[in-house]
This record gives C-alpha cells, sequence and structure tokens, in this order.
C-alpha cells in the first residue's frame, strides 16, 4: 500500500521572513509546527475518571490535567518534551505527541479520534508574544491569568481555535480549512512587533 504524504495547509506560506524595520532582537517569533500527532480522547460522564487514568498514562504523567490545563511528559533521551495531555473541555483531553504508552478505550467508556490531519500547528514566542495574541484572542493572557500549562478555546478572526501556554511557548491550533486565511491575518499585524517568521519546523521541535 502507498505511504500517505501529508502536506500542510500552510505549504508554501510559511516561509522564514522578517516583518518589521527593527535592527534588534524580534519582539515575536512564530512558525509553523508541522507533522502534528494529535488525538481526541473523550469520556462518557461516569467513566471520566477511568478514561481520565488511561489518557494520563497513554501521556506518561500522574494524573491527567482538569479543565482549562495541561500537562507534559519528558522523552527519556533529550530535556524536549515527548507528549503532552490537554483538557480541552470537561469530557475531552487532547492527546499531543507520541504516546507513551497504548490507549484502548472501550465504546462503554468513550472514544478515541485522530486529529492529526485536522488542524495546523502555530507556535509563537517572543518578550511581546502575549501583547501580540491580544490583538486578536479576546483572552487574558496576563501572566498570572494565563499561566504555564493554561489551555483555552477562543475565537480568531472568526474561526475557533484553541490556544495553550507550554512554557515560554503559546501553542496555536487552527482548523485546517481556516489555517492559511487566520495566517494571513497574523502576519498582517506581526510586523507592529518587530516579527520573525522562522522556517517550520518537526513537532516537538525548537523552545
Amino acid at each position: 500500500m502507498a505511504e500517505l504524504t501529508r502536506i500542510s495547509a500552510l505549504h508554501g506560506h510559511a516561509d522564514a521572513r522578517r516583518l518589521g524595520a527593527g535592527a534588534g532582537a524580534p519582539g515575536v517569533i512564530l512558525g509553523e509546527i508541522g507533522g502534528l500527532r494529535l488525538r481526541q480522547i473523550a469520556a462518557w460522564p461516569d467513566c471520566i475518571d477511568a478514561v481520565g487514568a488511561m489518557a494520563a498514562a497513554a501521556a506518561g504523567v500522574d494524573a491527567a490535567p482538569g479543565p482549562g490545563r495541561a500537562v507534559e511528559s519528558m522523552a527519556a533521551d533529550s530535556a524536549a518534551p515527548a507528549c503532552a495531555l490537554l483538557r480541552v473541555e470537561p469530557l475531552k483531553w487532547w492527546l499531543l505527541g507520541r504516546p507513551a504508552g497504548p490507549l484502548n478505550i472501550d465504546a462503554e467508556q468513550g472514544a478515541v479520534v485522530d486529529l492529526s490531519h485536522s488542524r495546523a500547528h502555530i507556535r509563537i514566542r517572543g518578550p511581546r508574544a502575549a501583547e501580540y495574541l491580544n490583538r486578536h484572542l479576546p483572552l487574558d493572557l496576563r501572566e498570572a491569568s494565563f499561566t504555564e500549562g493554561a489551555v483555552a478555546s477562543s475565537v480568531l478572526h472568526h474561526v475557533g481555535v484553541t490556544l495553550w501556554r507550554s512554557g515560554r511557548n503559546y501553542e496555536l491550533f487552527i482548523p485546517r480549512g481556516y489555517a492559511l486565511s487566520v495566517w494571513e491575518v497574523l502576519l498582517q499585524t506581526a510586523a507592529q512587533f518587530d516579527a520573525e517568521v522562522i522556517p517550520p519546523a518537526a513537532e516537538g521541535g525548537g523552545e
């Protein structure tokens, strides 16, 4: 059987460039993260604890995160996260990255759906990243409010998106069909923050 090659929704549009007139360090750095591995885990209300435990085991973490939070596990041979578990809704998690173990959930307990092809993943960082994102997202991104590990569903240019703060980065997940239009909107305002667009990276690559 022929192996399918995934083509990014931003292919040919996310090349490296500098936006803005500044000559110093960029205020915002953004770029696409390719090779997305994303599974959605949903539980029936009376099985939330059992499914949460299975999701945590698959992610390699001690316990599943509560609503609006995420946890990460580290790869054994590096300091980079190997997997993350995001609580995107009261009864749903996203498992991001390569699972640490199997994920076998019975239909009576919940369901697992592969969303890897359904989203574009944009990573945003830099000293003005929160200010930049607040040009687009109606969220309180101040340090005390949107702390490391926070997850939120929001709207960007009339498109439903998910934002996760992973350490120094903001991870933005955009539905594939709207990824290019949202990316163009992000670029239109990026020059105000003397931004740098970095080349597309592999999933989990770079800080």
